[in-house]
């Protein structure tokens, strides 16, 4: 995120004008915001399962002003902003002109690139009618409309789902999109436990919260401000989620051809490693993605339920099951409850 990125003064700025301190400042108080920046600091408070409000005995969801929460808003919607600016003004037009002169280029090379694909694809194993299918060498009738022809096909349909073939592709860009973001997702829950855990870094200090942009209330992590998290969330996927659903081609207007589909864009930008460069691995990787990023998805329905049910994150969940496995597993919590 554009926003996090330390050094950036301009931006530095604005949040301090857009996100004002509130009255109690101390140096213990936490914030994610890096020593570049100025910080914005919360009031310390500790852990408990609710907080209450000032007014009266109702527990609040976030204590943010609406000056705080309007920084949020105008800092998620920065990186769409940019793009635009950038794309209608003269650096635009000539990132356009130079694209303008390879296109024809590339998009000959693209062609010439899928049809090895498409070759590397009827040759491989985990495609076509001879792939694997999920029960194995049990004896069932599989759809027919399932031909193998996208990585990660095993004949699962039970719900018959696929029977669409419009319907079928969306639902695929759908699974692999979620997909990327549970794998991203998993490794944010599970390295910053392990630092800690280990004591290379101390997110927080004892009897402190850390908030999010220093934002009092609004929680990493814990019973509150999980509302509020969503809603910031779903703001700063505006921008790439609009780009989504215009397609590949809504990078053109910055000068950058993407010579994949909307599934795998490819070119520098989303493969700056070069891996698709050989057609037989690119197809074996698709189907790694997929396997992959369907146990992501699997493990952040564990993250979540452990969180809920524990309050404790999945490092330290296994910690104490191998510890005591007897007394700390699933129906020991459940009998908690």
């Amino acid at each position: 995120m554009l926003f996090l990125v330390p050094g950036n003064r301009a931006l530095s700025l604005l949040m301090a004008l857009l996100l004002p301190r509130p009255p109690a400042l101390s140096p213990a108080h936490s914030s994610l915001l890096g020593d570049g920046f100025p910080r914005t600091y919360s009031c310390p408070t500790r852990r408990t399962r609710r907080h209450v409000s000032e007014r009266g005995g109702r527990p609040s969801i976030c204590r943010a002003s609406w000056q705080e929460l309007v920084g949020v808003l105008v800092f998620s919607s920065i990186p769409f902003t940019a793009v635009k600016a950038i794309a209608n003004s003269s650096v635009g037009e000539t990132l356009r002109r130079r694209l303008e002169e390879t296109k024809k280029a590339d998009v000959e090379k693209s062609k010439r690139f899928k049809a090895l694909v498409e070759k590397a694809r009827v040759e491989s194993f985990w495609y076509g009618k001879e792939r694997p299918r999920w029960l194995g060498p049990i004896s069932y009738e599989y759809p027919s409309y399932l031909t193998g022809e996208f990585p990660g096909d095993y004949g699962f349909d039970i719900a018959g789902l696929s029977k669409d073939r419009v319907a079928f592709e969306k639902y695929f860009n759908f699974e692999i999109l979620h997909a990327r973001w549970a794998m991203l997702a998993s490794l944010g829950v599970i390295i910053p436990e392990l630092l800690d855990q280990l004591g290379i870094v101390q997110f927080v200090e004892p009897g402190d919260t850390l908030d999010y942009l220093g934002i009092p209330g609004l929680h990493i992590a814990g019973s509150q401000g999980v509302l509020v998290i969503a809603i910031c969330q779903a703001l700063l996927m505006v921008g790439p989620e609009y780009a989504r659903y215009c397609g590949i081609e809504a990078l053109e207007p910055l000068g950058i051809y993407l010579p994949g589909d909307i599934n795998y864009p490819g070119g520098r930008l989303f493969d700056p490693l070069g891996l698709s460069r050989d057609p037989v691995a690119f197809e074996e990787l698709k189907v790694k993605e997929i396997k992959n990023g369907r146990l992501a998805m699997v493990a952040w329905l564990g993250f979540y339920l452990q969180a809920a049910l524990t309050g404790k994150g999945p490092l330290q969940n296994l910690l104490e099951h191998v510890a005591d496995p007897l007394h700390n597993n699933v129906l020991s919590t459940i009998k908690l409850m």
